[in-house]
């Protein structure tokens, strides 16, 4: 009976659980040229941040790219990088500059990750930096 209930508890945390991982890896790459005086400066060092907690699992970082396997998410969404960028970009308005009908580009990217892995709890939290481009 103990060793049926075992095998029971290990499968269902073999089963149940979450992973996350991800980044903004492209594949394609567009070249623009900035030579001819078509652009503005429209900020600097924009950042924009998310994070996620889980319970019963363990976060690393790989260079772009943090991954989490854990039992369930208590926090956040588990999309680092997309709530991370779209934040950027809340952040780049609420500075007063409008987005809505602009030519701007992300440039300079810059990735950051921050993990904390206790015993029964890991959390992770993503930043990106960047620099704004506007195009006349």
């Amino acid at each position: 009976m103990k060793n049926q209930v075992l095998l029971l508890l290990l499968s269902t945390i073999m089963l149940v659980g979450c992973t996350s991982s991800g980044a903004f890896l492209a594949a394609n790459q567009t070249i623009v040229n900035l030579e001819d005086g078509n652009y503005t400066i429209a900020a600097t060092n924009v950042m924009g941040e998310s994070e996620s907690a889980f319970v019963l699992g363990l976060s690393y970082s790989t260079g772009l790219s943090a991954t989490t396997l854990a039992i369930a998410r208590v926090e956040g969404t588990g999309m680092l990088y997309a709530e991370a960028l779209e934040n950027l970009w809340t952040n780049f308005e609420l500075s007063g500059e409008e987005i809505e009908g602009q030519k701007l580009a992300l440039t300079n990217v810059r990735y950051d990750s921050d993990i904390l892995n206790l015993v029964l709890y890991t959390k992770v939290k993503v930043t990106v930096r960047a620099d704004i481009v506007r195009f006349d």
